[in-house]
């Protein structure tokens, strides 16, 4: 059994830096060290010197589309989840809306035997809601699944669940963690027609965040608090993206005690609508991009508590396939090679704390998912650990992007860290730029 000793290092863990060092034994860790008291003689052992480096738990994105199977033109689970091992993530949760829909429990076996085959990272693989498959959605097993996806807004087939009826009835009977992509379809369509008989269906992306409205997200995110709030669902709402939803949230309680908790992603604080004019549909997502003063909302509530959760929401299209015009180009973008190292550059712009950070991107998603032993650098947890770099400085370009995609909406953007290494399972599977593509990552399970 290997043994690793990552020494020296600035470990950002619970709320607090320190400096120290983590052994590690398969793909445990065994102990955790301040500075001056590793013992004398541990062998046989590697040792990784991380003098001038910072150590945390590996980071957890609960929002991923790797769109395998049926998409796989524009991403596969082995490319994107190579992606994100270099950006420092090590688990990752895939969305259900692939071709075919992950909907039934044979679908979903089937997703998870891809994962087996082909995830660098560990995963775990959502059932998606439908209106028509509640018995399959109550047949989950709660420690094996990471939740049940529903659509309230813009999805493909029939994945968008808006009958009051069937959403209280999923609301009402599941036992298993809800996540929602919410944005009311009524408010979007009615948005959609005026824009296109104003432009003759020609219309800028500039107008996006006005057809996917605000309006629209409040009026679904107020609904799926109230169902949750109704029936004791716990609820977790994805992609938040404005400053007028944070009022659905509390900040007043412990998060393991939340029944309803919230995230925001990466590009709804990085970018505003100021961006449409220079990147196009490059940032065109659902939910859309908004104001400046959203934006800003959305720090403040991430600073204050009321967001609990930073993920990707990583959505890969091919550049063909953003190119086209506004009504045609999907939404989505590729993201989680880029999430850790944007999110450190907000910390050399003094916006938050390293230690918030890690809070957000690790110990959160674990405590929301209840995850098993991942999150937290402690003795027995599994060893997904990642070291950085804030003095290695890089710019993002078309030969170090690594989405099968081939570009970024960071492309262009200089970076003051760098991801050096990450260890999965105890497993070193990526140093300085390179990959072991031979690693595979772990099932997820759930504490539940």
């Amino acid at each position: 059994m290997n043994t690793t000793l990552i020494k020296n290092a600035n470990i950002v863990n619970e709320g607090k830096i320190f400096k120290g060092s983590v052994l590690i034994k398969g793909e445990h860790i065994l102990q955790v060290f301040e500075a001056g008291k590793e013992p004398d003689t541990i062998s046989p052992v590697t040792i990784i010197d991380a003098e001038g480096k910072f150590l945390m738990p590996g980071v957890i994105d609960d929002q991923v589309h790797f769109r395998q199977p049926g998409l796989t033109h524009k991403a596969d689970i082995f490319t994107e989840s190579k992606a994100a091992v270099a950006g420092g993530i090590t688990s990752i949760m895939d969305m259900p809306n692939t071709i075919p829909q992950t909907v039934t429990q044979q679908l979903l076996k089937q997703k998870y035997e891809l994962g087996e085959h082909f995830s660098l990272a560990n995963y775990s693989f959502y059932i998606g809601a439908t209106k028509d498959n509640l018995k399959e959605l109550l047949k989950i097993n709660p420690k094996k699944v990471c939740g049940i996806k529903i659509f309230m807004g813009s999805s493909t087939g029939n994945m968008v669940v808006e009958d009051p009826k069937i959403l209280e009835s999923i609301f009402r009977e599941s036992h298993l963690l809800i996540a929602t992509h919410c944005e009311d379809e009524e408010i979007i369509k009615k948005n959609l027609a005026e824009f296109s008989k104003k432009y003759n269906n020609d219309i800028p992306v500039e107008c996006h965040p006005l057809i996917r409205s605000a309006e629209a997200c409040y009026k679904s995110t107020s609904k799926a608090v109230e169902l949750a709030t109704k029936f004791g669902t716990r609820l977790h709402v994805l992609h938040l993206s404005t400053s007028k939803e944070m009022e659905l949230f509390n900040n007043t309680i412990p998060l393991k005690e939340k029944r309803i908790t919230s995230e925001v992603c990466i590009h709804h604080l990085w970018f505003s609508d100021k961006d449409y004019k220079k990147f196009g549909n490059l940032i065109k997502w659902n939910p859309s991009i908004k104001t400046e003063k959203d934006r800003q909302g959305l720090w403040n509530a991430l600073l204050d508590g009321h967001l609990d959760v930073i993920a990707t929401d990583h959505a890969p299209h091919t550049l063909e396939e953003k190119q086209a015009p506004y009504i045609n180009a999907p939404s989505g973008g590729p993201l989680v090679q880029h999430l850790l190292v944007a999110m450190l550059e907000f910390f050399v712009q003094k916006k938050i704390r390293l230690e918030i950070i890690v809070d957000k991107l690790c110990h959160a998603p674990a405590e929301v998912y209840k995850i098993e032993k991942r999150g937290f650098i402690k003795p027995g947890y599994y060893a997904d650990i990642v070291l950085f770099d804030m003095n290695a400085p890089w710019t993002v370009n078309k030969n170090n992007i690594l989405y099968k995609c081939g570009w970024s909406p960071f492309e262009g953007t200089t970076f003051s860290s760098s991801v050096t290494h990450t260890f999965i399972n105890g497993h070193l599977v990526y140093e300085n730029g390179e990959v072991d593509e031979n690693h595979r990552g772990m099932r997820l399970a759930f504490d539940r």
